[in-house]
């Protein structure tokens, strides 16, 4: 039985029938087309998938489209449009070289905006406390500890 929802991703509203079953990063890969959201596991644990959910940050394999009825999503795919400057913390991880394959990127990202909107001055522990629910097989995490230190300078800065 189809259920229709109503969600806010990117400050786009997006109404569609959906299965209950979907989960909410199918939809927001499937169904609207933004496939900024990377699935590793499937089961939660590696944070590829990660998204904010009323500025709160989720898994989005674990949750169902249903469930995100009336929220509002934030992805990947909103933190910079096309033509426009990268995100300050886009910009990080490109100066400090803290992606390499990318696959854990978009999690990454998200999950570090959710920190340096709570944390405007993180200390670097912080910051290894905050990812630590999201596993990159390439980088060392220490370049991205980098870039989330030069995010929080620059966006204090910018008060972003």
């Amino acid at each position: 039985m189809m259920k229709q929802i109503s969600i806010n991703v990117n400050g786009v509203t997006h109404t569609r029938s959906v299965e209950p079953r979907v989960s909410l990063g199918d939809f927001l890969r499937h169904e609207i087309g933004l496939t900024g959201t990377h699935f590793g596991c499937e089961h939660g644990v590696c944070g590829a998938c990660t998204i904010l959910v009323n500025g709160v940050s989720m898994r989005s394999c674990l949750m169902f489209a249903v469930q995100a009825d009336g929220c509002k999503v934030e992805t990947v795919e909103g933190l910079s449009h096309a033509g426009a400057p990268l995100h300050p913390l886009q910009q990080a991880f490109r100066d400090q070289h803290a992606l390499q394959c990318g696959f854990c990127t978009p999690g990454m990202l998200m999950t570090l905006i959710e920190l340096l909107s709570e944390t405007n001055n993180p200390t670097e522990e912080e910051v290894r406390d905050a990812i630590s629910g999201n596993i990159c097989r390439c980088t060392g995490y220490q370049p991205i500890v980098e870039a989330a230190m030069q995010a929080a300078k620059a966006m204090r800065e910018e008060k972003v």
